[in-house]
């Protein structure tokens, strides 16, 4: 324990790394606070850049990243009735009805507040659970990493809002995604046609790039002609004692069930901002409140939203399973920097994990005093116009996608997978359940032929082994188990 506060203590002495945190949340903020960017965008461009750091300042840098921008999308959902994120649709809902009723700064006032709670309880749940999950994941073998990986891929179900069918399908052309290069055992050549650079497969920093940023510029690009509706703000007011007295309840219970939805596999910010929302409206004494300007209801969603982020830090860091594009991304980059997520994290880099911890713990710090001192000036920068954003972000993506290998490929790569994102979102698919089935297909494979070594190629006996049994029966449920009560139910 001591190790731990002393590592994470160990982030305010190191003024780059300050330096850093503290302009990665500016700029988390600017990326949040721009309508169409986000938290998993700005992690996508910025993945490439942070290759040349050193473990601990590039995972800082993404994970400050994800915790700004989580907040910044709620001051354009506040001010212009948009949210910059998808996990601040729920906060649309009372603060802008608030803001028209000109208590805009009181909004936003208990939005940064709440949404620092959250983010601060949630840092504080993982710095004790994750190191007690990784003990238990100590009993994990190929066959058990094998059960749970195919646990992970049945949750994609959940992942994005294309609907659960659209969501597997996603999920089943990423896994297809990872069988692209040569077979690791036999060396087989799958789906390279003659392309040799494809040898090690497909490359994450690219396909990333592409999914999630230029798939989202093309987006984006159809809605260049629609103009905000810009609600005038004075100042950003602290909120009352009343104010506090009124929330406090609805804070505590939204960051528990924030951190909680966080924690579960392929559920995130976006559905814990709603749940907590729901949740702040079941037990409020003022329910006809609600959606005509409740402070509850901005509290209950903001403090939900950033309470998952440091949720989903859980399973992505302990087990290796990413819940969103945003913590895929994430486990992206500790992979490229040589962290391999699972229990031996937390024993032999010890140090570098909860530095990563501290450095999350600062950026919720840093954003309430930028969130209650200069909202006004970020929400300005929500009126750029998208034909000076976009350009840039296309340039930033294909600079990041060919400093990878300095490579051609991965520039082609990116292209291909922006359009492929581009026609998936179109068709109602969402792009993270691919980025994730990418990540997990090689885990599963991985694990399934480890699994066959070890049973000399007896694959029936993977269900011989209680844990894993366990998880594939998760897995079934999860895909199946709605339909079979609903059987149940209709026999009765």
């Amino acid at each position: 324990m001591y190790e731990a506060i002393s590592a994470m203590g160990s982030v305010i002495l190191d003024p780059y790394l300050l330096m850093l945190i503290g302009c990665m949340t500016v700029l988390g903020i600017v990326i949040g606070v721009l309508p169409g960017l986000g938290a998993t965008t700005g992690a996508a461009l910025l993945l490439p850049f942070t290759l040349t750091m050193t473990p601990v300042h590039a995972i800082a840098v993404l994970a400050t990243i994800y915790v700004a921008a989580t907040f910044a999308g709620s001051i354009t959902a506040i001010l212009i009735n948009t949210p910059g994120t998808s996990a601040a649709a729920a906060t649309t809902f009372d603060g802008y009805p608030l803001a028209q009723r000109g208590e805009a700064g009181r909004a936003l006032g208990i939005a940064v507040v709440a949404s620092t709670i959250g983010g601060i309880f949630s840092i504080l749940v993982l710095c004790l659970a994750a190191p007690m999950l990784a003990r238990v994941a100590y009993e994990f073998r190929p066959p058990e990493y094998f059960a749970l990986t195919v646990f992970g891929l049945s949750m994609l179900a959940s992942v994005g809002a294309g609907g659960a069918v659209k969501n597997l399908i996603g999920g089943i052309f990423g896994v297809w995604l990872a069988t692209i290069g040569a077979e690791r055992v036999t060396s087989i050549e799958r789906f390279m046609f003659g392309n040799y650079e494809l040898y090690e497969g497909l490359s994450f920093v690219p396909v990333m790039i592409g999914l999630f940023a230029i798939s989202e510029l093309l987006v984006q690009s159809k809605k260049a002609h629609i103009v905000a509706d810009v609600i005038s703000l004075k100042a950003v007011k602290l909120p009352s004692k009343e104010d506090y007295k009124k929330i406090w309840r609805t804070i505590v219970r939204s960051s528990g069930i924030g951190t909680f939805i966080g924690i579960l596999p392929a559920e995130g910010a976006t559905v814990a901002s709603m749940i907590g929302y729901s949740e702040a409206r079941r037990w409020s004494k003022n329910q006809d409140e609600f959606g005509k300007g409740a402070i509850e209801g901005i509290a209950g969603a903001e403090a939900a939203n950033n309470a998952a982020t440091g949720g989903a830090m859980v399973p992505t860091m302990v087990l290796g399973i990413p819940g969103s594009g945003t913590t895929a991304i994430i486990l992206v980059g500790l992979m490229v920097h040589g962290l391999r997520p699972g229990p031996y994290l937390f024993t032999e880099q010890v140090e570098t994990v909860y530095q990563i911890f501290g450095s999350m713990l600062v950026a919720n710090i840093i954003f309430l005093a930028l969130g209650l001192y200069a909202a006004k000036l970020f929400a300005r920068i929500s009126l750029i116009p998208t034909s000076i954003l976009w350009p840039i972000v296309f340039a930033l993506s294909v600079i990041g996608a060919y400093s990878l290998s300095a490579s051609l490929l991965d520039v082609w790569i990116a292209l291909i997978f922006g359009v492929v994102g581009f026609f998936a979102r179109r068709h109602g698919f969402s792009v993270a359940p691919i980025a994730v089935g990418l990540i997990l297909g090689h885990m599963v494979e991985n694990n399934l032929q480890n699994s066959l070594k070890m049973f000399d190629g007896q694959w029936w006996l993977i269900f011989t082994q209680p844990l894993a049994l366990f998880f594939l029966v998760l897995a079934f449920l999860g895909l199946f188990g709605s339909q079979i009560f609903q059987f149940i139910k209709q026999k009765k």
